[in-house]
């Protein structure tokens, strides 16, 4: 892992856990992010080769992803081997913008976590 991707990272964490009952456990190798025992994010730094670093969360649906992809396709991206209600949020080359990377995490957050989790939060 390069410097920038460990950077990426520790700052993944940082937003991630911060999160109400929010755990990292690895999946697939990769450091991943559950909200009550449910996924929902995803850190990957150049997985199986592809020369990327993103953070794979939650959206909704198809045409929420779809529509993000059409509209920044240098910032979203289509991950590999998740279902069609998840994308990427590239994090390089250019500078991340942690605000929205943060509220992206939060709303994964919220479609993930078990309803009774969900129920008691409200940001």
């Amino acid at each position: 892992m390069s410097p920038d991707s460990a950077a990426f990272l520790a700052k993944i964490r940082e937003i991630a856990l911060a999160l109400p009952e929010t755990e990292e456990r690895p999946s697939h190798g990769q450091a991943t992010f559950f909200a009550g025992g449910k996924m929902f994010a995803q850190f990957r730094d150049d997985h199986h080769g592809d020369d990327r670093t993103v953070i794979v969360v939650k959206v909704g649906d198809a045409e929420t992803r779809t529509m993000l992809i059409e509209a920044d396709p240098q910032l979203y991206s289509r991950p590999a081997y998740f279902r069609a209600d998840w994308v990427s949020i590239n994090l390089a080359p250019r500078a991340p913008d942690w605000e929205h990377v943060a509220g992206r995490l939060r709303q994964s957050w919220l479609l993930a976590a078990p309803p009774k989790l969900r129920a008691t939060q409200a940001f």
